[in-house]
């Protein structure tokens, strides 16, 4: 039995009554509102700067050595705010842990700036695609190929999500390479990633593509349509399970590489916000 049926393509749900100028009638603001009232919490902020940690790995270390504290007034249903400062530029961060995928991301992201975020930086372990060196590396993801469904319903369709130009243009104008190499380019952003067949990364690698990962198509056109600091970084580990001893991220789990990633970032963007 075939799965493609090409003669009965109806009007595709991902693709139609979007009405992208029309607001949503659920709100993230109210729903944190409804959450801080289920909890008994008092109304707070977030930090201005917050990380999106999807493997958990950052997050782990945090705790383990002692450095991050709960955040007792963030309301999501679904995560765990932690807090951490960098004492050398003193100033506090915000990170959620294991936030995987592009619905989750975007939800995750929807609420962190309804509490007062001003930029989230997403750090996404990744899967190469286009080789540019032996894995671990870390790429500025500056476009999203729309492999997943969570954009098209904050943008119309469209090949790519994103980053915002001026948000680029600092980062690559002012990043210190000698603190850490940084590769800019494209990465595919899937919501099947034991999908991922060799027609579909022959097809990225023709189009120059880099790594594969799971939510910055989704967080680009949020921070598109809504007018938001987002960037997405993603370390590249493996390649895809092909070789043995794939998947490894670096001393502490690539935690050292996210902190200077996370400085960098801070340093340069920071005190424009």
């Amino acid at each position: 039995m075939s799965l493609s049926r090409p003669d009965e393509l109806p009007d595709l749900p991902i693709l139609t009554n979007k009405l992208y100028e029309k607001p949503s009638v659920f709100t993230p603001e109210n729903l944190l509102r409804e959450a801080r009232r289920q909890k008994g919490l008092e109304p707070g902020t977030v930090p201005a700067i917050c990380v999106l940690d999807p493997d958990g790995d950052l997050v782990d270390y945090l705790n383990a050595t002692g450095l991050a504290n709960r955040h007792k007034n963030w309301a999501c249903y679904h995560t765990n705010l932690d807090t951490f400062i960098d004492k050398e530029l003193d100033i506090e961060f915000g990170i959620v842990g294991r936030v995987v995928g592009a619905p989750f991301a975007v939800l995750v992201a929807e609420e962190l700036f309804a509490s007062g975020c001003k930029l989230l930086i997403s750090l996404t372990s990744a899967g190469q695609i286009s080789p540019v060196g032996q894995p671990p590396y870390m790429v500025l993801i500056d476009k999203a190929l729309r492999d997943e469904g969570t954009s098209y319903h904050y943008l119309p369709a469209s090949s790519y999500s994103y980053v915002n130009t001026g948000l680029r243009a600092v980062l690559e104008q002012g990043w210190d390479e000698a603190v850490m190499a940084l590769e800019i380019g494209a990465s595919w952003t899937t919501d099947a990633p034991f999908r991922e067949t060799e027609e579909a990364i022959s097809y990225c690698k023709q189009q120059g593509i880099l790594t594969v990962e799971m939510e910055a198509a989704a967080l680009y056109a949020l921070a598109t349509a809504r007018s938001k600091n987002i960037i997405c970084f993603a370390h590249v580990t493996n390649q895809m399970g092909q070789n043995e001893g794939d998947f490894e991220k670096g001393l502490h789990q690539g935690s050292l590489t996210g902190l200077k990633v996370i400085n960098l970032v801070a340093r340069l963007i920071g005190p424009a916000l």
